[in-house]
Formats: structure tokens, C-alpha cells, sequence
């Protein structure tokens, strides 16, 4: 006698079959997130000027790596099947921390040539 019954099915994804939309959503998500986090971390040693590094800007790209580094793990081990599909929303959000954090890392970087940072700038008003 048998104690246990082997199901035909073992060859099937461990979470379900994803979807095209689903796969589309992973790889412009992927995508953006990917542009952004290179441009920034090139921006980093290049901005404002390429022979005068500054430690802030490098400081803030060191950050968005740790998170990104982060990010990463959380895929690796979803994709492995070792996370519940629930933490998928968890990967969304933090992927659109990153893009904020970015666009603010390049503002910062990039906002003196488009006449955004103000807080070191002299005011004419009496």
C-alpha cells in the first residue's frame, strides 16, 4: 500500500503561471528602474564637474546601491520560490522607492543647471 499519491502536476511554476501583462509590468518596471539607477550612479562621479568629486554626491549613490542590492536579493529569492507571491507588491514599492530616490538623487545632482537648488542662493529682497 501506497502512504502517498504523486500528483502529475510537478512540472507546473511554483506560483502559478504568469501572465504576459504580468511579465510586461516585471520588465518595464526592470527597465526604468535599471536606466535610472545607472544614470544616477554615473551622474554621481560626473556632475557638476568630472575632476571634483563630491563626498555627498557619493554618499547618496551609495545608498541607492544598498537599496537596489537589497531589491535584488528580494527577486533572486522570490524568483527561487523561497518568498510568497504576496512579497511581489513589495518588490513594486520598493522598485518605485528607488525611482523617487533617484530622480531626487538627480535633481540634487542636476539642479543647478536648471535653476532648482535655491537654498545656498543669495536672495536681492530686503
Amino acid at each position: 500500500m501506497i502512504a502517498y499519491t504523486v500528483q502529475d502536476d510537478m512540472d507546473r511554476p511554483l506560483f502559478g503561471v504568469s501572465t504576459r501583462r504580468e511579465r510586461l509590468l516585471n520588465l518595464v518596471v526592470g527597465l526604468v528602474t535599471s536606466l535610472l539607477v545607472t544614470a544616477t550612479l554615473i551622474s554621481a562621479f560626473l556632475f557638476p564637474d568630472p575632476h571634483h568629486i563630491n563626498p555627498l554626491s557619493i554618499f547618496f549613490a551609495v545608498c541607492i546601491a544598498f537599496v537596489c542590492a537589497s531589491l535584488l536579493t528580494l527577486i533572486y529569492w522570490y524568483r527561487q520560490g523561497d518568498v510568497d507571491p504576496k512579497f511581489r507588491k513589495m518588490i513594486y514599492y520598493n522598485s518605485i522607492v528607488i525611482v523617487l530616490l533617484c530622480v531626487c538623487a538627480n535633481l540634487y545632482y542636476h539642479g543647478d543647471e536648471l535653476g532648482l537648488n535655491t537654498c545656498n542662493q543669495t536672495s536681492d529682497r530686503v
